[in-house]
C-alpha cells in the first residue's frame, strides 16, 4: 500500500480536494441514474470493443490534454476503461522522449504524446483498477517515468464535451490517485528494463502489455489522505 505519510501537506491537500470534486460529479451524476461511464457513451450509439468513445478522442485544446474510453481486454469485472494522454504542447520545458530502439515509429511534433496511466471501470460504472501499458498498446512516444510523473499534474480536461461531470471527474481522478500512478510508472520503467524476449523490441513486444496494476477504491483513498494530512499537521 503506497505510503502517504510522506507526501507534503500541500500535495495531500491537493488530493483532498480532488477527492472531493471526484465525490462531487459521482453524486451529480447518480442523481440523475446516471454514472460515468454512460456519461461518457450517452448519444454514442452501438458499443462496440476497441472503438474509441467519443468517436475521434477527448481534447483539451489550452492543457493538451486527452483521452477516450474503450474496452477489449476481457478483464473480470471489467466494462472498460479510460487511457489518458498529454501532448508535447502540455508538457514541461525540457522534457524529451526517451532514447529507445524503434523510435523512428513514435509520433512526433504535434503528434507527439505520452500516456499517463489508464483506470479501469466496473460493470457499474465505477473505478477499480489503474494500471500502466507498454509503448505499443497506446502508440505513445516513449518518456522516462520521472518525466511523466511531471506531466501528471497537467492533465486537465476543462470543457464540457462530452460531459463536464466526467471530464472533472476525470482530471481529479488523476490527481487523486498521484502517488499510485507515480509508482506504477516507475514499476513501468523497471518492467521494462528487466524483460528480455530473444532480440524482440520491448517497447512493440505484444507478449508485454500491462506492466502493473494497482486496485483502488475513492471512499478508501479519501479517507487515507484525509488521516496523512490530519497527523501532518499534527506535527506541524
Amino acid at each position: 500500500m503506497t505510503d502517504l505519510s510522506r507526501l507534503s501537506q500541500r500535495r495531500l491537500r491537493m488530493m483532498l480536494e480532488a477527492g472531493e470534486e471526484v465525490l462531487r460529479c459521482q453524486e451529480a451524476l447518480a442523481r440523475g441514474g446516471l454514472n460515468i461511464v454512460g456519461e461518457v457513451l450517452r448519444g454514442q450509439g452501438t458499443f462496440y470493443e476497441w472503438n474509441h468513445y467519443p468517436e475521434g478522442d477527448v481534447y483539451d485544446r489550452e492543457s493538451h490534454s486527452q483521452y477516450y474510453y474503450h474496452s477489449h481486454r476481457g478483464e473480470q469485472g471489467e466494462h472498460g476503461h479510460f487511457h489518458t494522454f498529454l501532448r508535447r504542447a502540455g508538457m514541461p520545458a525540457g522534457i524529451e522522449p526517451a532514447p529507445m530502439p524503434g523510435r523512428q515509429r513514435w509520433p512526433s511534433g504535434e503528434e507527439e504524446l505520452s500516456h499517463l496511466i489508464a483506470i479501469s471501470m466496473d460493470t457499474f460504472g465505477a473505478p477499480v483498477r489503474l494500471f500502466a501499458t507498454n509503448r505499443w498498446v497506446t502508440g505513445e512516444a516513449w518518456f522516462r517515468a520521472e518525466d511523466v510523473i511531471r506531466m501528471l499534474d497537467r492533465f486537465s480536461i476543462d470543457h464540457a464535451y462530452p460531459s463536464w461531470p466526467v471530464n472533472r471527474w476525470l482530471s481529479s481522478m488523476i490527481r487523486l490517485f498521484q502517488p499510485q500512478i507515480a509508482e506504477l510508472l516507475r514499476e513501468r520503467d523497471r518492467v521494462i528494463r528487466e524483460w528480455k524476449r530473444g532480440e524482440v523490441d520491448v517497447l512493440e513486444d505484444t507478449a508485454l502489455e500491462v506492466t502493473g496494476a494497482y486496485p483502488i477504491a475513492v471512499d478508501r483513498q479519501i479517507a487515507r489522505v484525509r488521516q496523512a494530512l490530519s497527523k501532518a499537521e499534527a506535527r506541524g
